[in-house]
């Protein structure tokens, strides 16, 4: 079990250390902020299990992280329709 928790940390880090270098794109944005809840999800679910508390909280949690999935998406497709491209270096913040 220790080996798993130290797994879920590096990952925690590999996936921050992703959202910041890669903040140019938003589609790797994106990716990083996924794997990120799905590493909170992993370890909610451990902490939850460890203590037979129910699962409610959990099926929440991955409605919000549904949620926040689709919400990236869309903003993903109507930046690309307007832009042509996910950089968001070449768009002015203004013409939002």
């Amino acid at each position: 079990m220790y080996l798993f928790e130290m797994l879920l940390i590096l990952m925690i880090f590999t996936s921050m250390y992703s959202f910041c270098s890669l903040h140019k794109h938003l589609l790797m944005t994106l990716l990083s902020l996924e794997m990120l809840v799905l590493v909170v999800y992993l370890m909610v679910f451990l902490f939850m299990s460890s203590y037979n508390c129910g699962g409610y909280f959990i099926l929440m949690f991955l409605t919000f992280a549904v949620c926040e999935g689709c919400l990236g998406l869309s903003i993903l497709v109507s930046l690309i329709r307007c832009h042509g491209n996910d950089n968001i270096m070449s768009m002015n913040i203004l013409s939002w």
